[in-house]
């Protein structure tokens, strides 16, 4: 399970494009919580601070506990904006998380024990089809990760999202099919298996463009 890590956070009136530019001069970061059935909650994190937690890689499927001026809120990163051309950090929204709320993340895939594969022994190439896999979990049991052991595994065979242990309230979006998350391709195969990975991708992101991202128990 993904650890709640915490943010420091201070309330801030609605502004200006030169008082949003002023606070940002300021090295804080204006952001906004809302959901839950509540009012959009207006609020200052240090850039610094969320720079770093963004840095680690997995922050987009982290809880947060956010301490507003001593009030702690449960949220979710839902959207992180960016200054287009110095690509820094510059809006932030939070989706706040009720009691038994349910979420929509994509966790990484983390393969090991690589030199155990025959397959990649013989000169096999690691074809990595999901480098995320989107799940819908409870907040509070979202995964750090993925672990794929690839002991075992010879030339010319897929991994599939069966080969993932996954707790029983944790769910795949996609349902309806044991879908391929990597292959032990040859290296001439290794083109051409993309491109045909990269067409069922874009197929499955259509057809599950309209679920919803969160609901509450």
């Amino acid at each position: 399970m993904a650890e709640t890590l915490t943010l420091k956070a201070e309330t801030r009136e609605k502004g200006s494009k030169g008082a949003v530019r002023s606070l940002r001069r300021e090295g804080r970061v204006p952001a906004v919580i809302y959901g839950d059935k509540k009012s959009p909650e207006l609020i200052a994190i240090s850039y610094k601070d969320v720079t770093a937690l963004y840095q680690k890689g997995t922050f987009m499927s982290h809880v947060l506990d956010v301490d507003v001026n001593g009030k702690t809120e449960r949220v979710i990163p839902r959207d992180v904006q960016f200054e287009p051309v110095r690509d820094f950090i510059i809006h932030i929204d939070f989706l706040r998380l009720g009691k038994n709320a349910t979420v929509t993340v994509d966790v990484p895939v983390h393969f090991h024990n690589h030199e155990a594969s025959p397959g990649l022994k013989a000169g096999g190439v690691l074809n990595i089809v999901r480098h995320e896999v989107e799940l819908v979990c409870p907040a509070d049991a979202i995964p750090e990760q993925l672990d794929i052991d690839l002991t075992g595994y010879e030339m010319g065979t897929s991994i599939h999202i069966s080969a993932v242990k996954l707790a029983d309230n944790v769910k795949p979006t996609i349902a309806d099919r044991d879908f391929t998350i990597a292959t032990i391709a040859a290296p001439a195969a290794v083109v051409s298996a993309g491109a045909g990975a990269g067409e069922e991708a874009k197929a499955e992101e259509a057809t599950d463009a309209a679920k919803p991202a969160t609901k509450d128990a």
